[in-house]
This record gives C-alpha cells, structure tokens and sequence, in this order.
C-alpha cells in the first residue's frame, strides 16, 4: 500500500475529481490549494501517477506529488482493493531515479572503498583463498553505476548514462591501479630483502583469471539481468552487488597483477574485465526493456527509444569484437 500526497491549485482540484472518486481519499481545502491523500495498492501506483500528471499543471510552485509507503493502514475498504488489483507491482520510475542518483558524480568515499576492496581481493588471490575474496566482493560498491547507466538509458537521459560509465571506469581503474603498485611492492620487497622467505605465488585463483572466452559474456549478459531484476523488485541490494563484484573485482585485480608478474597474460586478463563489463551492461539493459521502465512523457519517450537502439548497437558491436578477440588471445 501507498500513500500519495498531492498539494493542486483549486483549478486543477476540479479536474481531480473523476479520478478520486475511483481511490480511497482525503481532502484538506487550504487558502491558495488543496492536499489531497490518496491511498492506493502498490501495483496502482505508476497508472495513478500517469493518471495525475496528465492531469495537474506540474509548471506551478504549488503543485507536488509526493510519495511514500506507511508502515501501516487499517481499512477493510483498502484490503479488498488491494487484493482486487491483479497486476504485479512496478516500481516507479521516479524511485528508480533516485536510486541512480548517487551513482553520477564521482565519490572519494566510494573510490577510497572500491580500492580497499581491491586490496583485500590481492590479498585473497595470492593466498589463493576463496573467502577472502568473496570478502572483498562484499565491500565493493562497483554494481552502483552500472544499475545508474541502465537506469539513464532507458529513460533517455544520455549524459547522466555516460557519467555512470566513467564513475565505472575510475572505480575499475582505482582497482587496477592499486593492485599493480601493491604488486611491484611487494615482489620488490621479497626480491630484495634477504631475510624474506615468502615468494608471491601465482595461484590457480590468479590463472583462472588470465584468459577470456565467449562463455564468459553469455554469464555477464545472465548476471546484469538478474541483477536489475532482482533489485527492481526490492531484493537485497548488497546480495546483486556481490554477484556483479564476483564478475569484475577479481578479474581487475588479476589484470593489475599481470602488468607486473605476468605480462603475456595482460591481454587476456584486461579482456577478461572487458567481456563482464559489456556483458553486465548490456544484460542490464536487457532487464530495463522487459521490465518495462521507460519515461512517462511521450516526447522523452522517443529520444529514449534512439538512445536505445544506439547503445545497442554499440553494445553488440563490442561483444562481436570481444568475441573475436578471446579467440586470438
């Protein structure tokens, strides 16, 4: 259940009327506007939503539609029109937004943790120890911007969607960064202190992680959409961050080893981050367009369409090139 806040001018109070007679309401008549609470089952919300947007003067100060979820209503009235709606709930495009908007401009915090996340994952992989990997992944915010980049192209919004990439690149490239300098001091420090007993060794954790194949693009495409799906529908958010770090900490972290340890499997390891970043992408991308998610105004629509087809293209442009190079390499 939803409780929606409207504040409308007189004028458009008039026009409300045919709609409210259809919702559970209550109306409180103020000097220069109206509140208005509506109380409407959760999978309501978005044609409600439609519904008083067409209607309200959105241009005026005064004019607002806020919502939110109680913890609790006692009515038997709302009980039987909840249980009558038989559509499955969607969450609204305007919740969607401000879920993304974080992810859109740069955040020290977020970088200073994504790297640390790195090291751990280091640590993890040279000790060849799978728990302390998984650690990592749990710290990593790294699912953030591809949700935000999902999110933007679907709704048509070009800018904010590229700004969700670089954010992705400066967190993937604040890994890779930090897991070559740890390496090169480390392996300095063991080849050059005789009292060092301790050798790094490239664990089979490491080697796994050198090579790239078409079959890993196949599982990035599966995970973006059980990531979207997943968060879209209220499921716990650190639980599709998890998935989606298993998919791209490791393999960056590998690709920062191999710069200094293993420089012929550089190419193959930086692929390998490259196949789960276009696959999560575009995975993703897939979930926004079966889910339904699209602007509410019908001229934003078209340009989200255009937006659309042009990432797609270049998404199985780059999954094409992937493919092929996975094959030489």
């Amino acid at each position: 259940m939803k409780k929606i806040l409207i504040h409308a001018r007189h004028e458009d109070y008039n026009n409300l009327k045919l709609l409210l007679e259809k919702c559970y309401h209550i109306d409180i008549n103020e000097k220069d506007f109206v509140q208005i609470t509506l109380f409407v089952p959760d999978a309501s919300v978005n044609s409600t939503i439609d519904a008083l947007r067409e209607t309200l003067d959105m241009r005026y100060r005064d004019t607002l539609i806020e919502v939110s979820s109680p913890d609790f209503v006692i009515s038997s009235s709302l009980n039987r029109a909840e249980k009558s709606v038989k559509t499955s709930e969607k969450t609204p495009v305007e919740q969607l937004l401000d879920s993304a908007r974080d992810y859109v401009r740069i955040d020290y915090w977020s970088i200073s943790l994504t790297a640390i996340a790195g090291l751990i994952a280091l640590i993890g992989l040279f000790l060849n120890n799978v728990a302390i990997i998984i650690g990592a992944m749990l710290l990593s915010p790294i699912l953030g911007p591809i949700h935000s980049f999902t999110i933007y192209a679907a709704l048509g919004r070009a800018n904010d969607a590229l700004r969700s990439i670089r954010v992705l690149a400066i967190l993937l490239g604040s890994v890779f960064m930090v897991s070559a300098i740890a390496t090169y001091l480390l392996n300095y420090l063991i080849l050059f202190i005789p009292s060092t007993s301790v050798s790094l060794a490239i664990t089979s954790e490491i080697i796994s992680r050198t090579s790239s194949s078409p079959i890993y693009i196949v599982m990035a495409i599966l995970l973006g959409m059980a990531s979207i799906i997943a968060l879209t529908r209220g499921s716990a958010e650190f639980i599709a961050g998890v998935a989606v770090a298993a998919a791209l900490l490791p393999p960056t972290v590998v690709a920062g080893i191999s710069v200094v340890m293993l420089p012929a499997d550089f190419v193959g390891s930086a692929l390998l981050v490259m196949d789960n970043v276009i696959g999560l992408m575009a995975g993703a991308l897939i979930s926004t367009l079966l889910l339904g998610i699209a602007p509410r105004n019908s001229g934003e629509t078209k340009v989200a369409k255009k937006f659309i087809q042009r990432t797609s293209v270049m998404i199985f442009v780059m999954i094409v090139f992937l493919s092929v190079m996975s094959y030489i390499f």
